[in-house]
């Protein structure tokens, strides 16, 4: 984490203290000599030293131990940083190619301007605004390998805002810094040296902090000169000159003995190396790919989860935890910053890493397995400069990652442990004191009630023994050590508590998932876990499993659904049409009128044209018997032959299982059309409500046709859909070439066998459905009060089968009542009527009816005396 709040630190351009100030003001001036008269004092004049220099160009930024927003100009003499993209709120950090083992050393620091970048818009900020990125700096020493931000234990700093900061350690020492200064750090590794490991701060040759004492862990090391910046541009000068001398006389880093310098491993020359490891989600991925990186110090990580916690350490909060969407893969940290949130830091990033040569670890988890986004990131690293290699890590792991998998475990259970013990602790600590106080209390009321002094001293000695007893028997109590259990031993990845990629994620794009070959660009492919033959088919078989579990969530119904979904609506909509007109005594009349002119107008030109031969041989018209109809052989479901049609007597019950069988027979086939996958021809059960929304906009649950298990859905539209008993997927029973005729004509058959069946007494044959009721404006309520809105609810409606009369367009009707909170039932159209209608009470009620005498159910005459369903 950074060492201070970077909120808190100001760029301070013109100093404000006298002893900071060089300028012509006979104070200050005053001030400065006194300074270096008490400064004379603290070091003396280094010797002259014989032994051999550390050779020239040793003591230089390595840009291949700093951040990715360092950006070094005239011979990295100055250090810029980026600015835009979001990288203007965060740190940047390099460190020096050589480091100080003994010895007193030097080296300097200017700030040669400074930015102010604008804010951007912030997203969950008040006002919308972003959180200002501000300048600061820090400099001093640091080991090898350690933080790039100084901020832990293995780092000794001062920062632009006058603190120091060395392990624990953490004072203000100092008064700030700002722009036109030169800061010196002086390292003091003497031993003879009354100032023996310490660290001093220098402001234009005047010491404005006394010699700082180093941390333990930086005792017996070499350390680095360090900087760590943000906003600011600096002059980095490692001498062998000084830009603004000391009291007394300091060689510089620059122009130390060689023995005293450890010098950095020198990076190999020649080519960089992009490294893109591949693996599947909750299987060791970032555990693995976080021992690659500890193997590999010089390797810089490109990521999502590296650039937050580069936010982190540059001082900015999460304004709420992962959740929702959040994953390994892709954290969902917010920070109100829309440019962090947007991917335009990773944009910038991206583009500046092939610039330098340096090794570099890509660990993104989806976009890994996929090999056109492989090939589109080896792209951006050029084969002349970059070695492009993959690992693939699948399969059975490593002796090696299983002893660092149960570390992690263990020590996490540590932990957990630790912190569980200091909550007993202070939870008995809190007890103990209370009580302790109610101890008092009684000592004192006792004292008070008590006859003599003597029988208070008694009971205050044996409440001290007893006291005295219980801290001993709690010190001699002894903790268990912390081991892993057989089943934690056995496992082989841990189980985190975020996934490595969300389920949404992954079911979009799991079926692109694929083994590396060297045919997308790659230089090697390493296969650290299998072979590559065992992981193409773990792979494969993976794949093959995820695609009976997954749901497919971005897909969109094609044209095909489109067409005929289309004309399922207007045949259905047609069809009720027909039927109220039937149900309604004078459209019926008109009807048939119409109709029988029809057939004499056809019958007489047909006589014109046979003659009078043919007339006389004429019969007359055989009488339609619709009880015993061959329901299928029915040429015109608008009209079985007597005007009638195929549909008179269906019930909101037909009209509801017609709309299910026909809606999911088109379901099934159009998703095999548009997913488009030999694999996963179909889906189960679990996934029917989702891709029934998806493809229909509405909500579809099989409970709402009265029943309670599946399979007894499945037995109710069983001549259209049915379930694999092998794979339990959904697959129709019908081509996709049936027509919304033909389903309508099994629908008709199953309405008479189940009329049969409860005329013969089989009461389970009625089918009970839950019709939504359609929401009713509030009532107006009386003068000055509130109307009272009537609740929705679901009512049971039971049909026993033909001999019942059908219902028409009424308030109970066909015409369509909306689902609970105004969107559509099951099998309705968007305005509320099955097949689209446009009004919810399609039909209406026959003209002249007074309100009275309506339909309760239907139109057009209602239900005969004594019928049951008669209200």
């Amino acid at each position: 984490m950074a060492s201070h709040q970077e909120d808190d630190v100001v760029e301070e351009e013109v100093p404000q203290d006298a002893d900071a100030h060089m300028g012509d003001d006979e104070e200050p001036a005053k001030a400065d000599v006194a300074a270096k008269k008490a400064a004379a004092e603290l070091e003396q004049d280094a010797a002259a030293d014989p032994r051999p220099k550390v050779a020239e160009g040793a003591f230089s930024i390595s840009m291949s131990d700093s951040t990715m927003n360092v950006m070094p100009v005239a011979g990295a003499k100055l250090l810029m940083a980026l600015t835009d993209g979001g990288a203007q709120h965060l740190l940047a950090g390099a460190r020096a190619g050589a480091g100080v083992k003994q010895g007193r050393y030097l080296f300097e620091v200017r700030i040669v301007e400074t930015f102010a970048p604008e804010a951007p818009a912030g997203r969950g900020v008040p006002g919308g605004q972003a959180p200002q990125a501000r300048q600061m700096v820090r400099v001093g020493f640091s080991t090898a390998g350690s933080s790039l931000f100084s901020d832990g234990p293995n780092a000794a700093t001062f920062d632009s805002d006058g603190l120091f900061v060395s392990g624990q350690q953490r004072s203000r020492t100092s008064g700030k810094f700002g722009r036109g200064q030169t800061i010196g750090v002086l390292l003091n590794l003497d031993a003879a040296s009354p100032s023996a490991n310490t660290l001093s701060l220098f402001r234009n040759g005047v010491r404005v902090s006394p010699p700082q004492a180093l941390s333990e862990e930086l005792l017996g090391k070499a350390l680095y000169p360090t900087v760590t910046y943000k906003n600011v541009t600096l002059q980095v000068n490692f001498g062998p000159v000084a830009s603004a001398p000391l009291p007394f006389a300091c060689r510089m880093v620059a122009d130390a003995a060689k023995d005293d310098v450890e010098v950095a491993a020198a990076a190999a020359a020649g080519k960089g190396e992009v490294v893109l490891p591949v693996g599947l989600p909750d299987r060791g991925f970032f555990d693995f790919v976080d021992m690659l990186k500890a193997s590999r110090p010089a390797c810089v990580e490109l990521s999502d989860r590296s650039s937050l916690e580069w936010a982190t350490k540059s001082g900015l909060k999460a304004q709420r935890a992962q959740g929702g969407a959040a994953s390994n893969d892709k954290p969902n940290a917010k920070f109100g910053i829309a440019v962090l949130e947007d991917g335009s830091l990773g944009s910038v990033l991206s583009a500046v890493a092939p610039t330098t040569q340096r090794e570099y670890i890509l660990p993104e988890l989806r976009a890994n397995l996929i090999a056109s986004e492989r090939e589109a990131v080896l792209a951006k690293f050029p084969k002349s400069e970059f070695k492009r290699t993959a690992v693939v890590l699948m399969g059975e792991p490593s002796t090696e990652f299983k002893a660092h998998i149960q570390s992690i475990m263990l020590e996490g259970k540590k932990d957990k442990v630790e912190k569980e013990r200091k909550k007993k602790a202070q939870e008995a600590q809190r007890k103990s004191l209370y009580e302790e106080r109610k101890k008092k209390a009684d000592a004192a009321r006792k004292a008070r009630e008590a006859k003599t002094k003597g029988e208070a001293g008694e009971e205050e000695e044996k409440e001290t023994a007893d006291a005295e007893m219980a801290d001993a028997a709690a010190a001699g109590a002894e903790e268990a050590p912390v081991e892993l259990t057989e089943e934690e031993k056995a496992l082989t990845f841990r189980t985190c508590d975020t996934p490595d990629i969300t389920e949404r994620v992954l079911s979009k794009w799991f079926s692109q998932f694929s083994v590396p070959t060297k045919a997308e660009g790659f230089d090697e492919i390493k296969f650290v876990w299998q072979d590559e033959a065992a992981c193409t088919k773990l792979l494969k078989d993976w794949v093959m499993e995820k695609k009976l579990t997954q749901r497919a969530e971005d897909l969109q119904a094609g044209a095909w659904f489109k067409e005929h979904a289309a004309a399922w609506s207007k045949a259905l909509a047609g069809w009720k049409k027909v039927q109220n007109d039937f149900k309604d005594p004078a459209k019926k009349k008109a009807m048939l009128a119409k109709k029988k002119e029809a057939a004499e107008a056809a019958a007489k030109a047909a006589g014109a044209e046979g003659g009078e031969e043919e007339k006389k041989e004429e019969a007359p018209a055989e009488e339609i018997d619709v009880e015993n109809l061959d329901v299928l052989a029915v040429k015109d479901v608008n009209d079985v032959g007597n005007g009638e049609p195929l549909f008179a007597h269906f019930l909101y019950e037909d009209w509801a299982l017609l709309s299910a069988c026909y809606e999911l027979h088109l379901l099934a086939h159009a998703f095999k059309k548009d997913l488009n996958d030999a694999d996963r021809p179909s889906f189960k059960e679990k996934d029917l409500s989702f891709y029934y929304q998806k493809y229909y906009r509405k909500s579809f649950d099989f409970k709402n046709f009265g029943i309670e298990e599946f399979a007894d859905f499945l037995e109710l539209i069983k001549d259209t859909m049915t379930a694999d008993e092998a794979s339990g997927f959904l697959k129709p029973a019908l081509g996709d070439d049936a027509t919304p005729e033909q389903v309508l004509k099994l629908a008709e058959e199953s309405r008479r066998e189940r009329s049969r069946r409860v005329d013969a007494g089989d009461e389970t044959a009625k089918l009970k459905f839950s019709r939504p009721v359609p929401q009713q404006r509030a009532r107006q309520g009386p003068p000055g009060g509130a109307g009272q809105p009537q609740q929705q609810q679901r009512q049971p409606f039971s049909y026993g089968g033909g001999a019942m009369p059908s219902a028409g367009g009424g308030a109970r009707g066909v015409g369509g009542a909306r689902g609970v909170g105004g969107r559509p039932a099951f099998g309705m159209g968007p305005s509320g009527g099955f097949g689209g209608d446009k009004r919810p009470f399609a039909g209406g009620f026959p003209s002249g009816a007074p309100p009275a005498k309506r339909s309760a159910y239907g139109v057009g005459g209602g239900f005969p005396a004594g019928n049951p369903y008669r209200r």
